[in-house]
């Protein structure tokens, strides 16, 4: 089925990309979250996977440029062993499960998420924590599913590096390259289960210089917006977002 190219689709999929750019440049968290829902919103969600891919393997340039070697090499061989599995499970509840079910599990993730963010320092605190290896497979296989299945794989790699008590640019680091990674193993998974929309995509291709600009603003704004009020907006517009997804 052909998806046609409106003004709703255009905007919508230009703001994503800009969104990306800013996630890159330093306002990742929920906001890196809110993409697939948003795009979701206008096109089928294993279509928007599907588009939303180059997207984000171009913001990881940026990123990877400025996190180079900033990672821990053990902890990223642990994380991917997991991923991996994690990326082949969620494509295939992608191309099997029907369009439906596949934004109502979208919305379920995101209150899911909603719920995480709220409660996070809580959490953290309570737990009395020991490193396992099996630790760090069960959060890349978690990571990859979810990231497959929307590209919303932040949360279980936040929680596991941040009980390794990494420094912070090794934090980063780890995350960018895990993910960087991540999206390149998610591409001959996506071919094979013809998540890949090239027509669509080719005639929305001239929207990919948003992602840089979303860097460049969003490294001009890094230091001067109040980050606390910037994810409240955004957890907002997920708690939105979430229920529009119901509600179609």
């Amino acid at each position: 089925m052909d998806i046609p190219i409106t003004l709703t689709l255009t905007l919508v999929f230009g703001l994503v990309c800009f969104m990306v750019g800013l996630s890159k440049a330093g306002f990742g968290g929920a906001l890196g979250f809110l993409l697939t829902p948003i795009l979701a919103l206008v096109i089928p969600l294993n279509k928007a996977v599907g588009i939303m891919l180059p997207v984000l393997m171009l913001g990881d340039v940026f990123a990877l440029a400025a996190y180079w070697r900033k990672w821990e090499a053990r902890q990223m061989w642990i994380l991917l062993a997991g991923g991996v599995a994690g990326v082949i499970a969620a494509t295939f509840v992608l191309v099997n499960v029907p369009v439906d079910w596949l934004k109502k599990g979208l919305a379920l993730l995101v209150i899911v998420f909603l719920c995480y963010r709220l409660l996070e320092r809580r959490i953290l605190a309570s737990l009395n924590y020991r490193s396992q290896p099996w630790h760090g497979l069960l959060a890349g296989s978690t990571a990859g599913f979810t990231s497959a299945l929307a590209h919303a794989g932040g949360p279980p790699i936040a929680i596991y590096l941040l009980l390794q008590r990494l420094p912070p640019a090794i934090y980063i680091g780890t995350t960018v390259l895990f993910f960087a990674v991540l999206n390149w193993l998610k591409v001959p998974f996506y071919y094979a289960g013809g998540l890949f929309d090239f027509p669509l995509q080719l005639r929305l291709i001239w929207m990919l210089p948003m992602v840089p600009l979303g860097v460049w603003v969003g490294k001009s704004l890094v230091d001067r917006i109040n980050r606390r009020i910037f994810e409240q907006v955004i957890l907002v517009l997920l708690a939105i977002s979430a229920v529009l997804l119901i509600l179609e």
